[in-house]
């Protein structure tokens, strides 16, 4: 059995996500200590009992989902189960990808939460609000969103943001343009094209505003070679190299997520199995449908890590 080990991106907060895993494992615990101190505030406190407005809030969820990961993770391997002895690649889903990256050794977790909060403030501040919006294409193909945001851009930026699975590619950039694509998705074919509750038009040309803050951000952060390859979003391929990692991580804020190209380039490399590991279950969703024969298994709460375990124990 190849694994890896995938953590998921905005979207898959709830308020109370972790709140399990800190009171049974000390080790997950202090992962919300730790990103409350390097933040200065109760981030945990609006985790488990805030509301979900405020925790859905860009600068919020981004930390908040990369922490609750992280607890999940360190859950693991109080249980025996570590990156290095039980997976062959990580990877993360934008934001997640900070989150594949703490757990493989290459960042430390309060540089990662501090980021991670420059990274949602910049990608909210870089275009006023109002002016950007993202939709969901299902029922198309990659290529053809792609056409289709081509089409609508009519020299405003109109761009393909995630290609997620073989059914659902999400496109982003100026409100009127993403407004424009949605009826020629549909006349493309799509059996849905709808507009998403995001507060900014993320992972298209309008982020480079974003991607320079990232940049300066970066340069004063230590980066180590992860443990294990990363598969990376905008490459969609493995890489171990921290310096290449580095530049990544600021392409990745304008660029395409790669996650369907990510995940059959995983199962290409052998994996067959992923574990999710994190909040939610979107991730194993998306994984089912680009490759059938991969076996799926989400690690978010207490039980899930002992079911984890003991499935290794039993070498189900």
């Amino acid at each position: 059995m190849t694994r890896a080990f995938v953590f998921p991106g905005q979207g898959a907060q709830t308020i109370g996500m972790g709140r399990d895993l800190a009171e049974t494992y000390p080790a997950a615990r202090a992962v919300f200590d730790a990103v409350d101190a390097a933040l200065g505030e109760d981030l945990s406190g609006l985790i488990w009992s805030g509301d979900a407005e405020t925790l859905t809030l860009t600068r919020n969820a981004q930390p908040a989902l990369m922490a609750t990961s992280i607890a999940a993770m360190r859950a693991l391997e109080a249980e025996g189960i570590s990156v290095a002895g039980h997976a062959a690649y990580v990877a993360g889903h934008s934001l997640g990808e900070y989150s594949a990256l703490v757990a493989a050794g290459a960042l430390d977790l309060g540089d990662a939460a501090r980021l991670l909060r420059l990274r949602g403030e910049a990608m909210q501040s870089a275009v006023p609000v109002g002016e950007g919006a993202m939709a969901a294409l299902l029922g198309l193909g990659f290529e053809d969103a792609q056409a289709v945001a081509a089409e609508a851009a009519q020299g405003q930026v109109c761009q393909a943001a995630n290609d997620n699975d073989p059914t659902q590619v999400v496109i982003s950039g100026h409100k009127d343009a993403v407004e424009r694509a949605l009826p020629i998705a549909k006349a493309r074919g799509a059996k849905r094209a709808m507009l998403l509750p995001v507060s900014a038009p993320f992972h298209c040309d309008l982020m480079e505003p974003a991607a320079r803050a990232m940049a300066n951000a970066l340069n004063d952060v230590d980066i180590a070679n992860p443990v294990v390859p990363v598969f990376a979003n905008v490459s969609a391929s493995p890489v171990q190299d921290a310096t290449r990692i580095r530049s990544l991580l600021v392409d990745q804020v304008t660029g395409s997520v790669r996650w369907r190209e990510s995940v059959a380039a995983m199962a290409a490399a052998g994996v067959t199995e992923v574990w999710e590991i994190g909040a939610g279950k979107a991730l194993s969703g998306m994984i089912r449908r680009i490759d059938k024969s991969l076996a799926t298994r989400a690690v978010g709460t207490a039980a899930d890590v002992a079911e984890a375990a003991k499935s290794l124990e039993e070498g189900v």
